[in-house]
């Protein structure tokens, strides 16, 4: 074998070596810090809930009195109808980890059903804007984006969709808006909502 291939594959193995032992002592340690942080989550004591950001519903403030003969639009209706009485609170980006560390182990089920609460108000929002959209009321729909906006929701399409609805009426401050509401998010998909807001609205920003 040519001594020079025969060095440069020593040198591969060697550099290839030395990355994976020092990927698997990266891996290690996360997993050691990980597993700390759990011991310790599940020390805390419990703690009360009374500061948390509830969220409540402003129903009367939205559009229902349009397409009630369209069933999707009712069963949205009904769904934000039962939430009212529900205790809701946005807790996207928390891991159950950082839950139990801030509000103690004992809360944990409480506080992933006031989240799962949360996910189907704005999923249901959505869905009721969506429909308002393909039926020629943008206008309305546009107040329901905006409330699930004032909730720091993390779907994309709410703020995608209410970009186009300020844009066709000329309202591109608030576009710019959109994206600094986006950029605070603590959702993975905040660079992802931020990227697209700037890449299709170049003049606003």
């Amino acid at each position: 074998m040519n001594i020079f291939i025969f060095a440069s594959f020593i040198t591969v193995l060697i550099l290839t070596t030395v990355s994976l032992k020092k990927q698997a002592k990266l891996a290690k340690n996360r997993d050691k810090e990980f597993w700390g942080r759990e011991a310790r989550a599940n020390a805390v004591r419990k703690k009360p809930l009374d500061k948390l950001n509830y969220i409540n519903i402003p129903l009367e403030a939205f559009p229902t009195h349009l397409l009630n003969e369209n069933q999707n639009v009712m069963e949205c209706i009904n769904i934000l109808e039962s939430l009212t009485s529900q205790k809701i609170v946005n807790l996207t980006g928390w891991s159950n980890t950082d839950l139990k560390l801030e509000y103690g182990t004992a809360n944990i089920n409480v506080l992933t059903e006031y989240d799962q609460n949360y996910t189907l108000l704005v999923r249901t929002l959505q869905k009721w804007a969506d429909i308002l959209v393909e039926n020629g009321y943008a206008k309305e729909a546009s107040l329901l984006m905006e409330f699930a906006i004032t909730t720091d929701t993390d779907i994309s399409r709410t703020y995608y969709l209410l970009a186009d609805y300020y844009a066709s009426t000329k309202q591109y401050r608030e576009i710019d808006r959109l994206c600094e509401i986006a950029g605070g998010l603590r959702s993975g998909n905040r660079s992802i909502i931020v990227k697209h807001l700037r890449e299709k609205y170049p003049d606003v920003f």
